[in-house]
């Protein structure tokens, strides 16, 4: 659990990016950063005496796509600690593992002038945790849905919660900041950025507003991966961006992947498209381009789903590992085997000659 002093400095700072401890060796330590650490804490890795040079240990991450409690996903609530189903197990076996979650956590706020707007309570972060979630996304096309209201209650509810979030925070410094944790002496670093056009000038974070922290700032991304590969070993990117529908990434996604593995990244991995894409590489760079829905409302375009399983020596990832899955009628995705499985693998592999990646690491 997280210590007394480290709830008392999140508190203080009201800021939206907390690390949470947890019981067992295997699972991120406690850290917390503020955004614009400085010092010798901010470069050398324990282990190595420098950033960038991993100790030569072996990390298991998992990621997975969308999630929120809204419409049927909203009853999961009842019982928190069972909300994500079966699939907790998995996304609790990996050292670190990230989603997406695609609301805002309030129940105040004005509604945004878009179709689609998505809000759930706070046990949300209650769920997350008895999942394995360790930390989430905030840079998406959702988490300002209720206003800037809404984007307070949800930082607040994240540092109340103890709860890891990035991507978004009440300033662009904060919302460019990583999640930082050092697991088995590593320091991992992981950022989010959203690529999704609506409403990015009004929801963008700003140094006197806050928000989301955006791609189309080029430069601010560039040096917010650049910062991170000097303060972490290994550093990811939590990317929302796409074409809902799309199994293929667009011109702007494989030119923005080739910035990020430029400015630093090891891994890149995507979400928004409600649909699945594929992976492969560029350089030394792991990209996957999207993930799908994962614990989700309704069934927008494909159910399709599954946990992205990766293991990382250094700064490689040595090894990749699908595990497919299904959005069931409850909203929790349920892993699928036998004829089900081949079909969903079949469609990444299609996806994955649209990519422009190689099969193989370099």
């Amino acid at each position: 659990m997280i210590s007394t002093m480290v709830r008392m400095a999140l508190a203080a700072l009201a800021i939206g990016t907390a690390v949470a401890g947890c019981t067992t060796t295997d699972r991120p330590a406690a850290e917390w950063q503020p955004p614009a650490a400085t010092g010798s804490d901010a470069g050398a890795s324990p282990s190595t005496g420098g950033p960038g040079v991993a100790p030569p240990v072996e990390l298991r991450l998992a990621f997975a796509g969308d999630v929120h409690f809204t419409g049927r996903t909203l009853r999961l609530l009842d019982d928190p600690r069972t909300a994500f189903g079966r699939t907790a197990s998995v996304l609790r076996d990996a050292d670190v593992t990230v989603v997406n979650l695609e609301t805002a956590v309030t129940d105040r706020g004005t509604p945004e002038p878009k179709r689609y707007r998505f809000r759930s309570p706070e046990t949300a972060f209650t769920a997350l945790r008895a999942a394995g979630v360790d930390a989430v996304s905030l840079a998406n096309n959702h988490t300002l849905d209720y206003g800037q209201v809404g984007l307070s209650d949800t930082l607040d509810a994240a540092a109340d919660a103890a709860f890891p979030v990035f991507g978004a925070g009440r300033d662009a410094d904060a919302a460019y900041a990583p999640w930082l944790s050092t697991v088995q002496g590593v320091r991992v670093a992981v950022l989010g950025m959203s690529q999704v056009h609506d409403l990015a000038a009004q929801w963008k974070a700003t140094q006197s507003r806050p928000g989301i922290a955006m791609a189309f700032d080029r430069s601010r991304a560039d040096a917010a991966v650049r910062a991170a590969r000097d303060r972490a070993d290994l550093v990811i990117v939590f990317m929302h961006w796409g074409v809902e529908g799309n199994p293929c990434p667009t011109g702007e996604m494989t030119t923005f992947a080739r910035r990020l593995a430029a400015s630093g990244a090891d891994i890149v991995v995507g979400t928004h498209a409600h649909t699945l894409l594929a992976d492969g590489w560029l350089g030394e760079t792991y990209v996957h381009y999207g993930l799908g829905n994962f614990l989700w409302y309704s069934e927008s375009h494909s159910t399709d789903s599954g946990v992205l399983r990766l293991t990382v020596r250094g700064r490689t990832v040595t090894r990749t590992e699908f595990l497919p899955a299904t959005v069931s009628g409850t909203g929790q995705p349920v892993l699928v085997s036998g004829a089900a499985r081949e079909r969903i693998e079949d469609r990444i592999a299609a996806a994955r000659r649209c990519t422009g990646l190689t099969a193989r690491r370099p």
